[in-house]
């Protein structure tokens, strides 16, 4: 019995970083309504504009809670929200290199609150390749790879 539960509490801490994992969505209109609350006669508490990346807390009817780069929290009618991945630029900024190294060559310098489309996901040690990178997109096409505490969004 005891083999059993220490089996048990293994598993569990092995799918609990995935159970934990963040869910980040991007604003899909230009004008986007943040709300104190999931209803429209709620108080409007920020306009957000299109592709800024939310953390998603709680779906409930149509209504999603989210928290912003800011850490503002608040909810968002879940038709304005689209699946397509997005990250913030943090303070002071990010060098984009052109491979997941620090050595690498730089591509561009990111200005903070700079929008970035993730091109690929996180690079992981299991794939061989060195972790905390994430490759962007530009909206002028030009793709580089970023460390992730650098960015919101992923």
């Amino acid at each position: 019995m005891i083999r059993v539960l220490r089996l048990a509490t293994f598993a569990i801490a092995l799918a609990f970083p995935l159970a934990c994992a963040a869910d980040f969505r991007a604003t899909r209109d230009p004008a986007t309504v943040l709300y104190d609350a999931p209803s429209t006669r709620a108080k409007p508490m920020f306009v957000y504009g299109r592709d800024v990346p939310v953390e998603v807390l709680v779906v409930v009817e149509g209504w999603t809670k989210v928290r912003d780069e800011s850490g503002t929290i608040g909810w968002i009618a879940s038709k304005s929200l689209s699946d397509k991945r997005m990250v913030e630029v943090r303070s002071p900024g990010a060098d984009v290199r052109a491979a997941p190294d620090d050595a690498a060559p730089l591509v561009f310098r990111a200005d903070k609150d700079l929008l970035l489309e993730l091109a690929e996901p996180a690079t992981s040690p299991a794939a061989g390749s060195a972790p905390g990178w994430v490759k962007l997109r530009h909206r002028d096409g030009a793709t580089g790879y970023v460390r992730l505490s650098q960015v919101f969004g992923f």
